[in-house]
């Protein structure tokens, strides 16, 4: 279960309750659940402060709505279990058994998983900017918002301005290559300026960032290889050693619509990064060691590898950056 299909799940649960009349009055016809990681310290894979937000309309103390929520949201599919805490906040367990959606979404939507209808119907005009770095800023984000449903597009004159830091390095592409470039223009948030560090950008080594990622895409390919000249093939499946990476592929619809939302690639970029030093640190999982025999473990570590790589490579692409299956 994503983050997105689980705050259609609470929206439900809400309109349910509201129907039913146990949250009186409560405004449920544009209501957006907004559910995001526990703070630290905090319980459960998710949170929400849903109860916190409707408690006035309905007329009840915010932990008497979160209360109400709670009994209604354990019961769906998915769901492992619900607590409350503090004032009123929702702290939602998923089934483990729904982490292993998560890999069989990716495999079925490809590239496009985490693609939405956050702003169907909505429209968006960009002006173009002559500035290298606005220019490409402009141009990932008109692509963000067209991958959750938008009509978005950037004209020569007219439409939005949307300020983005100069880049110290005119013509920056020119000395590292365009995919370089466009990711230190990118990774940086729109008001920060870049690091422009030609030999860095260069390095073929783990403190380049845009490298760690492409490595990662790289060796989730290689794993699918090697596999096959093994004699198997990946299967969805339970992998409790994966847990970490589940968690990131699951928030990529939420990262995407968030980059979107904020007119912020760094988000995209950022969130690739740790899903690539996420796996290249499973990667020695995935196949069997010495005189090991692949088994149904190895069959879905290497589905969950896939996986993340189609993450990978479906990010880069969204950033108009090439994912190479060799480096």
């Amino acid at each position: 279960m994503t983050p997105s299909e689980l705050s259609r799940t609470v929206v439900r649960v809400v309109r349910s309750a509201v129907h039913e009349g146990a949250l009186g009055p409560a405004p449920v016809a544009d209501l957006a659940v907004k559910v995001e990681r526990p703070r630290p310290g905090g319980r459960g894979d998710y949170a929400s402060g849903i109860a916190l937000k409707l408690a006035a309309a309905a007329g009840l103390p915010p932990r008497r709505v979160a209360e109400v929520l709670r009994e209604r949201i354990a019961g769906q599919p998915g769901i492992a279990l619900v607590e409350i805490s503090g004032p009123g906040f929702l702290n939602i367990t998923l089934d483990r058994a729904a982490h292993n959606d998560v890999v069989r979404q990716v495999r079925e939507a490809g590239l496009r998983y985490g693609y939405g209808d956050a702003f169907r119907g909505e429209g968006f005009v960009f002006a173009a900017r002559a500035e290298e770095r606005a220019r490409i800023v402009v141009e990932v984000v008109a692509r963000l918002l067209v991958a959750q449903g938008a009509h978005a597009r950037v004209v020569e004159q007219g439409g939005a301005d949307l300020p983005v830091a100069g880049c110290p390095v005119p013509g920056l592409a020119g000395l590292v290559g365009a995919d370089a470039a466009r990711w230190a223009m990118l990774r940086a948030a729109r008001h920060d300026r870049p690091r422009t560090d030609v030999e860095e950008l260069l390095a073929q080594r783990e403190s380049n960032s845009l490298f760690r990622v492409r490595y990662a895409y790289s060796r989730s390919r290689a794993l699918t290889r090697n596999a096959a000249e093994l004699g198997f093939a990946s299967e969805v499946g339970p992998v409790p050693e994966g847990e970490a990476l589940l968690v990131l592929l699951g928030d990529h619809p939420a990262v995407l619509e968030g980059a979107a939302r904020h007119h912020a690639p760094d988000r995209l970029a950022r969130h690739l990064e740790a899903v690539a030093d996420d796996l290249l640190h499973f990667q020695h999982q995935v196949l069997p060691l010495g005189d090991e025999k692949p088994s149904a473990a190895h069959r879905s570590r290497l589905a969950l590898a896939e996986a993340a790589g189609t993450v990978l490579a479906g990010g880069l692409s969204l950033l108009g950056i090439d994912a190479p299956e060799l480096l």
